[in-house]
């Protein structure tokens, strides 16, 4: 055979193969791209969609479906799918019984550590806190109380709980001190009227007294007159004496007891029957329960905020004197 011949079929077979390779390197590229939008990428989507979609995502809040039948009843997919609903929604806490915390944590006790609950958790956390602050803001403060308490279950070292029950304990004492400034000026009111009251009595009763003196006349003397015989005038007894007026005690500062959660969220309500003594400073001590509906619910709540009460105390003469109230405080919802 020719020497020549072999060596430019050679050639021709080198030649040959890069045509092959670079179809090749196009196939193995059109491929990944097909593999990134036909797998890759919805693959993501339903990840994302699974852990209740991206927060900071804006989602214009329509009307609030209501609450599941029977939360209890339903299976682990069902609560991802009610938690995404919420989160769409921005029902991060709110309302009770229908949020995506809620949800996401009944996931968590049918499934210790399951990951699309931790996550979606962790990761709507801060806008979670964001809505707990405006319920403080709001002065809503039951509700404040319940959102933290369900922000310090997901993750109660972070840092922004000490800020949120800082915020709520500020906004609790400054509606106390505002309330106590409205009190303060409807007593001040009150005993300006009461004092203006007084004063006219006064002077009415002055007037009456002058014009009674005016009216008397003194008796015209006798011609010849004889000394009369001195009569005995017979002696009045001594009126006895009435037991003193006792004026009760006056409240002067009302504080609301805090709604338990625990009552709060299962939509309990009762009351609270105190006795207490309003002592001669206008505190109150020894607060005893006499009755409670139901029991051991809502007693801490009642005698917390009966301890916090101001009173104008009762006096007896004009000097302030101990004295024992009995109250009944309901728990409405």
């Amino acid at each position: 055979m020719d020497t020549r011949i072999t060596l430019e079929a050679r050639r021709g077979a080198r030649g040959a193969v890069r045509p092959v390779t670079l179809v090749a390197i196009a196939v193995i590229v059109v491929l990944a791209i097909a593999s990134w939008f036909l797998i890759i990428q919805p693959h993501e989507e339903i990840v994302l969609s699974d852990a209740g979609g991206h927060p900071s995502t804006p989602v214009t809040p329509g009307t609030v479906a209501p609450p599941p039948a029977n939360v209890e009843a339903m299976g682990t997919d069902q609560l991802l799918a009610e938690a995404r609903k919420a989160m769409n929604d921005q029902r991060y806490l709110a309302p009770a019984g229908n949020n995506a915390f809620e949800f996401y944590f009944k996931v968590l006790e049918r499934e210790p550590g399951n990951p699309v609950a931790t996550d979606a958790l962790r990761e709507t956390f801060p806008f979670a806190a964001s809505a707990a602050e405006q319920a403080i803001n709001a002065r809503n403060f039951n509700e404040a109380q319940r959102e933290i308490d369900l922000l310090a279950k997901a993750d109660p070292a972070n840092f922004t709980l000490t800020i949120l029950r800082s915020k709520l304990d500020a906004q609790r004492k400054l509606l106390d001190k505002e309330q106590q400034q409205a009190l303060d000026q409807e007593r001040q009111q009150q005993l300006a009227a009461q004092k203006a009251a007084e004063e006219k009595a006064a002077a009415d009763k002055a007037a009456e007294e002058q014009q009674t003196a005016a009216t008397k006349k003194p008796a015209a003397p006798a011609g010849n007159a004889v000394a009369s015989q001195p009569t005995e005038t017979p002696t009045t007894p001594a009126p006895v004496q009435a037991a003193p007026a006792l004026t009760p005690a006056v409240l002067v500062r009302s504080v609301n007891p805090r709604y338990p959660t625990a009552a709060q969220r299962s939509r309990t309500e009762g009351f609270v029957v105190v006795s207490f003594t309003v002592t001669a400073e206008g505190r109150t001590s020894n607060i005893k329960v006499i009755d409670a509906q139901p029991r051991h619910v809502f007693e801490r709540a009642a005698t917390d905020a009966v301890e916090r009460w101001e009173f104008k105390p009762a006096t007896r003469d004009g000097q302030p004197v101990d004295t024992t109230i009995t109250n009944r405080i309901n728990f409405k919802l």
